[in-house]
């Protein structure tokens, strides 16, 4: 297998994937008008008093567009597998690991990176201070690619089974709340003025330890799903 084929066979599943993103367009911005009506909701539940929201905004958000993401986490593989295509991935000569590690980087671009684009504006809905601006927008550089690494696995668990909804939020929830709590830790920090790096820093290892064998799991999840 030369390279030259592995590089032609990723560029063509991207390809393919935008184009498929591309047809469904309209759906891809409801995990963003889901965000931005969770955050919208909260100053009419808890009063607009900007000091209690500018409290709870770092917060708010990251809650808000993990339940967003959750949205779209069940459709990563599902009209691969209903129109046939995920078998022959799986049976395909390429290495399977990085041809899903290719999907979950276009999940990731299609879902996640809008709603990254949309999180100054949710922030300004709360009243989010200017200090934690930039530190919310680094958790979620580094949350949401991890977070699709990690729902790529429980998705390729559960992609076989025709109502898997439940299980998919039971399964990746738990998985979810280790990454909750150092962004909002580092956003928190931030806040109060003590340093956030740490946080931060423990994200970055986490994203560069899943994009190495999120992929791999994912590969041997859908592997057994599939059989």
């Amino acid at each position: 297998m030369s390279y030259g084929s592995l590089g032609g066979a990723c560029r063509a599943l991207v390809v393919r994937d935008l184009r498929l993103v591309w047809r469904r367009r309209g759906d891809a911005l409801n995990p963003v008008l889901f965000a931005v009506m969770v955050v919208a909701l909260f100053p009419f539940a808890l009063g607009p008093e900007p000091q209690m929201l500018e409290r709870i905004s770092a917060g708010v958000v990251l809650v808000a567009l993990l339940l967003a993401g959750l949205l779209t986490l069940d459709s990563l593989f599902r009209s691969d597998l209903e129109d046939g295509s995920l078998e022959q991935l799986v049976l395909s000569p390429q290495p399977l690991a990085l041809m899903l590690a290719c999907k979950i980087g276009v999940h990731w671009l299609t879902t996640a990176l809008p709603l990254l684009v949309a999180a100054p504006l949710l922030g300004e809905l709360l009243h989010i201070s200017p200090a934690v601006r930039p530190v919310l927008l680094s958790a979620l550089a580094l949350s949401t690619p991890l977070l699709s690494l990690i729902g790529a696995v429980c998705v390729g668990l559960t992609v076989g089974m025709r109502r898997s909804g439940m299980l998919l939020a039971l399964l990746v929830l738990p998985l979810y709340v280790p990454v909750l709590i150092f962004a909002a830790g580092a956003c928190n920090a931030a806040q109060m003025g003590l340093p956030y790096v740490a946080p931060l820093l423990w994200l970055g290892a986490g994203l560069a330890l899943s994009a190495v064998l999120a992929p791999l799991a994912c590969a041997a999840a859908l592997k057994i799903s599939l059989t």
